[in-house]
């Protein structure tokens, strides 16, 4: 059984009268540990995919199946306890609060758990260990570069342990240099960490560096 399944996933938003359709009848198989990107031009779904998978919208047809668990039919309450322990997320704008360091911002999703300080601390400082900024815990945003800003993001995604990571061009707003280190370390987590790691991206370079690459037109792959 794969990590993620995806059976006959479609989504229509409404405008007006006018039903647009968004992702069409989408099948799509992600095993544990795969570094997948989606590629493809503005407006082929690809960011909805991504928000379906995480459990932030519902379709409007289809399955999907995380792990075991059908995500699609769970109330919005389960849902979101679902989401908190399974997904992590990664946004093209990095989305750390200025007001608080690099250790502050990752732990913000832990200050919704059982865990104690001590707990919470030791999470906190493997997973700035594990991005590489041991030594910019006390930093803020501002004292940062875009490519350690991004790296912070990636902490924060990862210190809860998820089951996967949804990346929506986490390379967008960097620099060459800082997009190749931020792509080395997805890469790091998915073959060292076993984490499975889902990116849309329209890079060639960004792309190139997933083990799969699945490209969207229209709201369906294209690719066979």
């Amino acid at each position: 059984m794969s990590l993620i399944e995806v059976r006959g996933l479609h989504k229509i938003y409404h405008r007006g009268a006018e039903e647009l359709h968004v992702l069409r009848d989408l099948d799509l198989d992600v095993e544990a540990g795969d570094f997948v990107a989606f590629m493809g031009p503005s407006g082929s779904g690809k960011t909805t995919l991504l928000n379906l998978l995480g459990g932030l919208d519902l379709p409007s047809a289809g399955s999907i199946r995380v792990a075991g668990d059908e995500i699609t039919s769970m109330s919005g309450a389960k849902l979101t306890r679902w989401r908190a322990r399974h997904v992590g997320f990664v946004f093209q704008m990095y989305n750390l609060i200025p007001v608080l360091t690099a250790f502050q911002n990752v732990e913000l999703p832990l200050l919704l758990t059982r865990l104690t300080r001590v707990e919470r601390r030791r999470h906190v400082e493997i997973a700035l260990t594990v991005v590489g900024l041991a030594d910019r815990m006390q930093h803020y945003p501002r004292q940062l570069s875009g490519g350690q800003e991004q790296r912070v993001g990636i902490a924060r995604a990862i210190v809860a342990d998820p089951t996967f990571l949804l990346c929506d061009e986490p390379t967008g707003d960097l620099d060459r240099k800082s997009a190749d280190e931020v792509l080395d370390l997805l890469d790091r987590l998915s073959r060292d960490h076993g984490k499975t790691v889902l990116m849309v991206t329209h890079d060639p370079l960004a792309a190139k560096r997933a083990h799969v690459i699945r490209h969207m037109d229209k709201g369906a792959f294209v690719d066979g």
